[in-house]
């Protein structure tokens, strides 16, 4: 991955093999995410052997959001206090030990502790991820390092419910939790053996009212917008929560602008590129999570498919969704964010309205084609519009910007899975108010509500698109602007004609690994 000219720009850390140094943070990211949805699928089964209702066991998920939101913020200061390789290695293996305690759990309670102990694990290696990417990967081939990110992120919840259905079908639902661990464990092996640590530990002040109001603050979001599918959205708890939670983070972005050394540096969002791009990237993980939430579901209760053949009819959408993040990254690099960025919304606009006329009489194909359309859209838009928000930062601040997206990307998650589930809800009461008896299509009908939803996140993401300005990308970092690639393209071109004449020196060695913990 180091360059073989000397013209190119080279990473900020060079290591021999950069992906082999991000792979166990990749498997981490890929469990968390994977998580994320896989519960999907198993929720009614979860919800007959610890008889609970439904609505209690979205818990396993939401609450699993929750600590995400909680911890995400706290990623950034940490790894100022400890090496990233001994965060990783900790984060992995709370990631195993709550998947193992949830693979046991006797009761829902245990199942919940399990998640939740997860939840920390997924909530300190996300940051982490985006934030080695830049630095170990030269700055020419950050676009399609970040779509190799995006690969794991969004083929992760889109691959989910497949993989469950099978293990679920196979066995039961702690199988899925069991294959949570075995991911992290892998994780850890790669971890333990290639990850370098690239940062200097500068161990500032810890703030511990910034802290509180960081836990109260996302953490009351995520609360409430999650009990809201219980009480509703009007209920005194839901709005004490929310209001709780929004006035906290309103002082913790306050008071973040008067430290020296704030938690999260939120003066990232003085920049538009920063603005704009991580609005984008909300806006497309919202149309994701919903999206997926729901339609699993509907195959189970509105067409009457049987667990096992939802997770077969949800894997050509997941495969598309994987072989589309590959190239995006590659994309990027080539043409911008703008582009793909108007593409893929555009897509996801027309897979959200065809699901609108998903109905138990139509055909598998149909409905298969519609999600298949939203793999191609959701992920053509999301890995150039993260890489155009980080790349707009300078590189004090990136590992800020990989912590608030990833943040806000979690809590604004939860809030979606929220939202979906209570119109899912309020669509299948509509129905059974209007005097329909038919639990399939009322079930469809409150799909059709939170397929609306998810057409409305893809309309305001285009329009946010529509505001990426066209101009010379900034490297992620660096401060040189693109078309040093282009130079340095031509540079390795003629290095290479030279190298074919016999006059050209050898390429440099890579460095080695960086210093371990």
């Amino acid at each position: 991955m180091t360059s073989n000219n000397a013209n190119l720009p080279r990473a900020r850390v060079e290591v021999a093999h950069p992906y082999l140094a991000l792979m166990g943070l990749f498997c981490g990211g890929f469990a968390g995410m994977y998580s994320e949805t896989a519960l999907n699928i198993a929720l009614p089964q979860l919800s007959m052997a610890f008889s609970v209702d439904v609505s209690v066991t979205q818990w396993l998920v939401v609450g699993y959001m929750l600590v995400i939101g909680v911890v995400l913020p706290l990623a950034g200061l940490l790894m100022k206090w400890f090496s990233a390789r001994k965060l990783t290695v900790f984060a992995l293996g709370a990631f195993f030990v709550g998947a193992i305690v949830s693979t046991a759990a006797p009761s829902f309670a245990v199942a919940l502790v399990g998640r939740a102990m997860q939840g920390v694990g997924t909530g300190l290696v996300l940051p982490i991820m985006f934030a080695m990417v830049l630095e170990v990967i030269p700055p020419h081939k950050i676009g399609a390092a970040m779509g190799t990110s995006a690969l794991v992120i969004m083929f992760a919840p889109a691959i989910g419910p497949t993989l469950a259905g099978a293990l679920v079908g196979a066995g039961s639902w702690r199988l899925v939790f069991a294959s949570f661990a075995v991911i992290a464990l892998v994780g850890i092996v790669f971890a333990l053996k290639f990850e370098v640590n690239p940062y200097k530990l500068t161990k500032p002040s810890i703030d511990g009212l910034s802290i509180v109001l960081s836990v109260v603050g996302f953490g009351g979001v995520v609360f409430g917008a999650g009990m809201a599918s219980s009480y509703g959205w009007t209920s005194p708890v839901v709005l004490a929560a929310l209001v709780a939670g929004a006035v906290c983070l309103a002082l913790y972005a306050r008071r973040q602008l008067t430290m020296e050394t704030p938690i999260i540096d939120v003066r990232i969002f003085s920049h538009q590129g920063f603005r704009v791009g991580a609005v984008c990237m909300m806006v497309n993980f919202g149309v994701t999570l919903s999206a997926m939430y729901i339609l699993p579901q509907f195959y189970q209760s509105g067409m009457l498919l049987a667990v096992a053949l939802t997770g077969v009819v949800m894997l050509p959408g997941g495969v598309v969704n994987a072989l589309v993040s590959m190239v995006a990254g590659r994309i990027y690099d080539r043409i911008g964010a703008r582009g793909p960025a108007l593409c893929g919304f555009g897509l996801s606009i027309v897979g959200a309205a065809a699901l609108l006329c998903a109905t138990p009489e139509s055909s598998l194909a149909y409905v298969v084609a519609c999600h298949i359309v939203m793999m191609i859209g959701v992920p053509l838009a999301m890995s150039p519009c993260q890489t155009h928000a980080l790349s707009s930062l300078p590189r004090n601040l990136s590992t800020d910007g990989s912590t608030a997206l990833n943040t806000m990307q979690q809590v604004l998650g939860a809030v979606c899975t929220a939202v979906a589930t209570s119109l899912l809800t309020a669509g299948q009461a509509s129905y059974a108010a209007a005097g329909g008896t038919d639990a399939a299509l009322a079930f469809t009908q409150g799909s059709h509500w939170g397929f609306a939803f998810a057409l409305a996140l893809a309309v305001i993401g285009f329009a946010c698109a529509l505001c990426i300005k066209v101009k010379k990308r900034v490297n992620v970092g660096t401060g040189e602007v693109a078309a040093a690639h282009a130079a340095a393209r031509a540079a390795a071109k003629a290095s290479a004609a030279t190298a074919a004449t016999g006059d050209g020196a050898s390429p440099r060695d890579a460095a080695k690994s960086g210093v371990r913990a």
